[in-house]
């Protein structure tokens, strides 16, 4: 079996400032091309079989940037539904809740259609994701490996939960923009091999 490919969208204005991104779906930056771009001579290493991106456009752009052809959009690989905190910081919240945190408390509900998500419904579209990569590798074989390109808190969520822990222990991985990850296997069970590395 080939190993999981984690890619992260490149730069855009509000991940370079901190405000939470989910369906808000911001061009990549400048910075975030030159990041994208970059990815190409990393996933070059890989014999990569098939690519499903995020349906936002700063992850499909980011993919094709990176020279990932004949990708498939997983609808499931949105970025977590942040509801009413969309397009805020974490230190805005903070002024009103002090205590807050994404991976305990979720999100309240913001407009129509972004009720906002918990940890563990994140977990559950990440969940769907994972079986139907399963699906994948079970039919190409030994055709080489399966790249995700989408978020950062929807990859963590991925990972903690690829690695057999609860969603949200999706805060112990931090991911920065513009990388690529990679999960493979030892001994028939799923390991972390390498993390956020960037060109």
């Amino acid at each position: 079996m080939g190993e999981l490919i984690l890619v992260r969208h490149g730069e855009t204005e509000w991940s370079a400032s901190g405000q939470h991104t989910s369906y808000t779906d911001l061009p990549l930056t400048a910075r975030g091309e030159e990041q994208a771009r970059g990815l190409a001579p990393l996933l070059a290493e890989f014999r990569i079989a098939l690519v499903l991106t995020s349906p936002f456009g700063r992850a499909v752009h980011t993919a094709e940037l990176a020279g990932l052809a004949s990708t498939t959009v997983d609808p499931d690989m949105h970025e977590w539904d942040y509801g009413s905190y969309e397009g805020i910081t974490t230190n805005e919240i903070h002024r009103t809740r002090p205590d807050w945190d994404l991976w305990t408390d979720g999100v309240p509900p913001g407009v129509p259609g972004h009720p906002g998500e918990l940890p563990a419904e994140v977990g559950a579209r990440a969940d769907r994701v994972l079986a139907r990569v399963d699906a994948a590798f079970r039919d190409l074989g030994d055709a080489g490996d399966i790249v995700l390109v989408a978020h950062a808190h929807f990859l963590r969520v991925l990972t903690a939960r690829r690695l057999g822990l609860p969603a949200a222990d999706g805060a112990l991985f931090q991911l920065a923009t513009g990388t690529v990850s990679r999960i493979g296997t030892e001994h028939g069970r799923p390991v972390l091999v390498s993390w956020n590395r960037m060109p």
